[in-house]
């Protein structure tokens, strides 16, 4: 079934008119009055709607039944990736979203290529939250990932932070397959450098600030397949879901 996220206040009963976004994608579908989608708003769980009326320009639906079905992972894992070149970082927040993130914090690294200037981070915070939106749809989350504000990696590098942060470098003397066989369930951020990595002073200072060096195994990914890789490898030894 059609999964939309919808910003607004769902109530069981309520009859309302859908954003323009959602109704030009429901003519994109061939949807028609009667039919039914799902609908989020990124509170948790779901609700069953009907068309009741839907033109050129507007839609009309009627809220029929809340799920409170939930597809989050058991354990928060934050994706702290160092900024791609192009539009590398699009389909990283797409397929972390699809495997269970919780959080994306982007990083301006030393050898990053990419630099956003407050206006430009801005427009890419709503297309970033935008994808964000897709993603859960499409792969039936029903709570919205949370896409920081980027920041420098030196910087974010110093806040504290309860949780355990994993620095996945080819350097690492462990694997995080192996690290987390031995772990239980816990939030972690997962920390990513750039194409050409992060430079020795950067591993250094992340290190000397607590964090913990691991590699994705003998083989070296580039900078778009360390997060799935990590991600991957945490949900086949943690997610007993």
């Amino acid at each position: 079934m059609s999964r939309f996220y919808c910003p607004l206040p769902l109530q069981t009963g309520a009859e309302f008119m859908l954003p323009e976004t959602i109704t030009r994608h429901l003519h994109v579908l061939r949807k028609r009055a009667g039919d039914e989608i799902t609908l989020f708003n990124g509170e948790g769980g779901e609700h069953l709607a009907v068309l009741s009326l839907l033109d050129k320009r507007s839609c009309r639906v009627q809220l029929k039944h809340f799920s409170p079905r939930e597809a989050e992972l058991a354990y928060a894992v934050t994706i702290a990736q160092a900024l791609p070149e192009g539009a590398k970082m699009d389909w990283i927040i797409e397929k972390s979203v699809e495997l269970g993130a919780a959080g994306i914090q982007p990083l301006h690294a030393q050898r990053c290529v990419v630099r956003l200037d407050e206006e430009r981070a801005k427009k890419r915070m709503q297309h970033w939250q935008g994808i964000v939106a897709a993603a859960c749809g499409q792969c039936g989350r029903n709570r919205l990932a949370h896409v920081a504000e980027p920041v420098d990696f030196n910087d974010w590098a110093q806040q504290h932070d309860l949780h355990r942060r994993i620095l996945l470098t080819p350097r690492g003397g462990q694997s995080l397959a192996q690290w987390a066989a031995h772990q239980p369930q816990q939030a972690v951020a997962i920390v990513i450098g750039p194409e050409g990595g992060f430079t020795e002073a950067e591993e250094a200072l992340a290190q000397a600030q607590g964090m913990l060096p691991l590699s994705v195994g003998p083989r070296v990914l580039r900078t778009e397949t360390a997060a799935m890789a990590a991600l991957a490898t945490l949900a086949a030894l943690w997610d007993r879901s």
